[in-house]
């Protein structure tokens, strides 16, 4: 059997500050199936970026892994070195961030980059400028022989963030991490990156594993979503399960704060703020903030209950002996007809 791309087991993960050991990942668990995009979703400081960095440790020296796993491409990389890390880096997995002009050295010309990523291909000097013109076409960059003699101050931000896309892809990696990739451009480049995206995925069999706190985003591109909240999974389904059939009542939160949820009306912002993850609370994090909580959220956190084979949310409501709660109707989304027109 083929190894999944990615599989993250009970991760735990902290920063060791002056103030005391922040729990920044609590205990998630996912995995991303070949050719998928799974979407993480959810406010700034949920987790969900030192998720995504933690695969290619990326993280600053005062993080430490604590327990759980992270297997790539079935290979467990949770323990390996730096100089292990330099060989996986680009050639299994590779990331793209949120700004290009902290990924691209402003000094270089965008040729050279990509020509330094190559390297790891040993190709000739030939086949190297051939190859970083095909990669700059399939990013969907014009006139792409031109461009590699230029700096990176002659594009634009959008035109930047494909050179670095096509930086990331210069190895053939089968895993592509991308954190906030598009949240920095303007929202008709925003689409032109993630079809891209979705493009590249259908072409080259890529798993992708995407960062946002846009649920527009999310239901752009993403074949599952995954929602963290204080470090940890709270929900984890396909697109269609978690935009129609939400059951965490965080979900319903940022699902409500939408502006297409509002329908003419004021929308409905989720009250207080996250809690101190320096001390998590012992409970459901989310329970000072969730109007539907019950006891039993303040005193213990709610394992993932299985909605569906592919749908799990971790609420008390989905026990057996909890109240019926209905979600509220600024949570639901109804599903697009494109017979009705």
């Amino acid at each position: 059997m083929e190894p999944k791309p990615l599989e993250i087991d009970n991760l735990e993960l902290s920063f060791t500050t002056p103030y005391g050991e922040v729990k920044a990942v609590r205990g998630v668990s996912l995995t991303l199936e070949p050719g998928e995009i799974l979407v993480l979703a959810g406010e700034s400081g949920c987790g969900k970026s030192v998720l995504c960095k933690s695969v290619l440790k990326l993280l600053p020296r005062y993080a430490r892994i604590k327990s759980g796993s992270i297997r790539l491409c079935g290979r467990d990389i949770t323990h390996a070195s730096e100089a292990e890390m330099t060989k996986i880096r680009g050639t299994e997995a590779a990331m793209v961030f949120q700004n290009p002009l902290t990924t691209l050295m402003p000094s270089m010309t965008i040729g050279a980059q990509i020509r330094e990523a190559l390297r790891r291909r040993h190709l000739t000097p030939e086949e190297e400028e051939a190859e970083s013109i095909r990669l700059l076409e399939s990013v969907g960059i014009t006139e792409a022989r031109q461009r590699l003699s230029q700096l990176p101050l002659a594009f634009s931000g959008g035109m930047r963030q494909r050179c670095a896309l096509a930086i990331a892809l210069a190895a053939q990696p089968k895993v592509l991490l991308a954190d906030e990739p598009t949240t920095a451009l303007d929202g008709t480049i925003q689409i032109q990156i993630l079809d891209r995206l979705k493009k590249l995925r259908d072409e080259r069999g890529l798993s992708i594993l995407l960062v946002t706190h846009d649920l527009g985003v999310a239901a752009h591109i993403a074949d599952r979503v995954g929602i963290l909240y204080a470090g940890r999974l709270v929900e984890i389904g396909t697109a269609e399960e978690i935009f129609y059939d939400p059951r965490h009542p965080y979900t319903w939160g940022l699902l409500s704060s939408l502006p297409a949820a509002a329908r003419g009306k004021r929308l409905t912002p989720i009250d207080g703020m996250p809690p101190d993850l320096l001390a998590p609370p012992p409970g459901d994090a989310f329970a000072s903030r969730n109007p539907y909580a019950i006891a039993i959220d303040y005193e213990k956190q709610p394992p993932l209950f299985d909605v569906s084979s592919t749908h799990k949310a971790a609420t008390w409501l989905l026990d057996p002996r909890a109240p019926k709660i209905t979600p509220p109707e600024s949570a639901r989304i109804e599903p697009f007809d494109s017979t009705k027109s």
